[in-house]
């Protein structure tokens, strides 16, 4: 197997030795430049896979010169992916440089394993890029990967199915993006079982769940007296999907001081340990999830810029069930089948004119509502087919937003007691997210963890 050739592009001719010994170990053969014309020259005379570039090649350390240069490459070379070389405090510069279309950016000092990571994946994921042109089949694709758990052949869906497939075998990090109740667990579980690492840990983490306080013990861990209630050693989330993949859900919701330490796990690929002074390097690969758009995060200041490009070498958005309504039926089948075997129901079937009828409806809450839709008719109903009589009742069971406004009678409930139902409620309403809870409330989110203590509501 021959590797593709590199190209290292920086005027410090240590930085350019070790890099091309590093990549040597590795298997890769490259070719070294001191100076933008020098690279470009080179370009044309011999044929590269990839380019690793310093942002500066003179006294200056704006980045400018970087950014030139970055740019006549992807003006003269637009499918040759670049990994942008820079100091941990210019990734500010780094972020500009992925927006330019840079693959990736590496910080130095650099470890070999980060780095040599970072290469195999930008590679990886140049050579996806030569894929089919059309959407493809739903049979080609279960032909070529595991999507065994993923109902579905709407073309939108397929064509969610075919990049993570094709991404699955790198180690690029991938942000799932969409409405609540899409699926993308079931993606997260896609990418990790097609995946180098499947044979390792798969680690989800509800980020949404982690009060700021906590983050450093759940995330990285803690060791016995770090603080007054750790009596023992614990391992941190982080630790126990070494050699695997971690799932990082409702990312949009983290706190902005965790940002940072998260940002720098990311970047690194090392973390502390709280209460412990010595580095660990932890190998992970890195699926994150939101149902919030951290663009505009980004633009109120709520979500750094520099870990949203650390997140999102990939991004997958999941459509809403509306608009792939052909896969209600499918999906209606499937949980029939799945429940009525789970309730003993047997071969449970559903009716034609119900299956109808649930196409025909917008679903808010997505798949997630459309199996609590089943489940309940599935409970409800008795011998024979489910029909759009038994989908209709369950439907009126669910929170209506007309009872928002009633109150209770006068007497019939303490104050505690109203919280305590409209904390519920409002759990219910946002599906668990805990900073919209907050939110909507109007609590902080410690104000809220206090309330859900008090009483006792698993969040």
């Amino acid at each position: 197997m021959s590797f593709p050739l590199i190209l290292l592009i920086d005027d410090d001719p240590s930085i350019t030795a070790s890099l091309s010994l590093l990549l040597k170990q590795a298997g890769y053969q490259s070719v070294c430049a001191a100076a933008p014309a020098q690279a470009l020259a080179l370009l044309e005379k011999e044929r590269f896979g990839l380019i690793l570039q310093d942002m500066n090649f003179s006294r200056q350390t704006t980045g400018e010169e970087g950014m030139a240069l970055l740019q006549q490459l992807k003006e003269q070379y637009p499918q040759l992916p670049v990994i942008l070389m820079t100091a941990w405090g210019s990734i500010e510069l780094a972020v500009r440089g992925v927006k330019a279309g840079a693959a990736d950016f590496i910080t130095k000092p650099w470890t070999n394993e980060q780095l040599v990571q970072a290469v195999k994946t930008a590679l990886s994921l140049a050579a996806t890029e030569h894929g089919q042109a059309g959407v493809p089949t739903r049979e080609d694709l279960d032909r070529r990967w595991d999507f065994s758990k993923v109902i579905g052949r709407d073309p939108r869906l397929l064509r969610v199915l075919e990049v993570a497939g094709r991404v699955s075998a790198t180690d690029a990090s991938v942000l799932l993006t969409g409405e609540s109740g899409t699926g993308k667990d079931e993606i997260a579980e896609v990418l990790f079982r097609n995946s180098q690492r499947r044979t390792g840990p798969f680690v989800k983490v509800n980020l949404g769940g982690i009060s700021a306080t906590l983050f450093e013990s759940e995330m990285f861990g803690h060791v016995k007296g770090a603080f007054t209630d750790a009596h023992q050693n614990r391992q941190g989330r982080f630790e126990l999907a070494h050699g695997g993949t971690i799932f990082l859900d409702e990312i949009g919701d983290l706190d902005p001081g965790c940002q940072v330490k998260l940002l720098r796990v990311l970047q690194d690929r090392t973390f502390e340990v709280l209460g412990s002074s010595r580095t660990r390097a932890v190998d992970v690969r890195v699926i994150s999830a939101t149902n919030r758009n951290l663009a505009e995060l980004v633009e109120k200041g709520e979500f750094r810029e520099d870990l949203l490009y650390r997140l999102n070498l990939i991004a997958l958005h999941l459509p809403p069930l509306r608009e792939r309504r052909e896969d209600v039926p499918l999906l209606a089948r499937h949980f029939v089948r799945q429940l009525g075997q789970v309730y003993r129901r047997g071969e449970l079937e559903i009716d034609e004119g119900a299956l109808h009828w649930l196409q025909g409806l917008d679903w808010p809450g997505n798949i997630r509502q459309l199996r609590q839709v089943i489940e309940r008719s599935v409970l409800m109903s008795s011998a024979g087919p489910l029909q759009r009589a038994d989908l209709e009742l369950a439907m009126e069971m669910q929170p209506e937003e007309r009872a928002r406004g009633q109150l209770p009678s006068p007497g019939s409930m303490t104050l505690d007691q109203m919280e305590e139902r409209m904390i519920r409620q409002c759990l219910t309403h946002y599906e668990g997210n805990l900073s919209r809870v907050a939110e909507a409330l109007g609590l902080s989110r410690a104000a809220l963890y206090r309330r859900l203590e008090k009483y006792g509501i698993e969040p």
